[in-house]
């Protein structure tokens, strides 16, 4: 694997760089981007060429930023909130979790007596209790 690593520095596909250290900040998110395009995306393929890891490290950038919502925005994408254009993302967001809730609450209120049965987060049972 290190000669294969050294061919692509050879011919400048590649470049190493060193960690640098005694830093004033912090490179976490992007490490912990770097860490989830890896383990959720790049490891589930075959890494045949540079070509191909082109493609597929595009493809990641592409939906990370246009279709993967994200909590730290609260729900929003990264191109929405770099644009501007999902202020109303949180508040649909919520709206439809509160809808959500309130049809699952429905849903089980219509089920038959005769087992236990959750209700507004508490266990409800048509035995006595004792």
């Amino acid at each position: 694997m290190n000669a294969q690593v050294d061919e692509l520095i050879h011919d400048g596909s590649a470049a190493r760089v060193l960690a640098l250290t005694e830093l004033k900040f912090s490179n976490s998110m992007i490490e912990a981007w770097w860490r989830s395009l890896k383990h959720q995306w790049l490891f589930l393929h075959s890494l045949d060429s540079v070509t191909t890891v082109r493609r597929l490290v595009a493809f990641y950038v592409e939906e990370h930023n246009t279709v993967l919502r994200h909590s730290a925005f609260r729900g929003q994408t990264p191109d929405e909130m770099y644009l501007g254009k999902g202020d109303t993302v949180p508040a649909d967001l919520t709206a439809r979790a509160a809808a959500a809730r309130q049809a699952r609450i429905e849903a089980n209120d219509r089920r038959p007596a005769g087992g236990a049965r959750h209700r507004r987060g508490r266990m409800i049972t048509d035995r006595p209790t004792t």
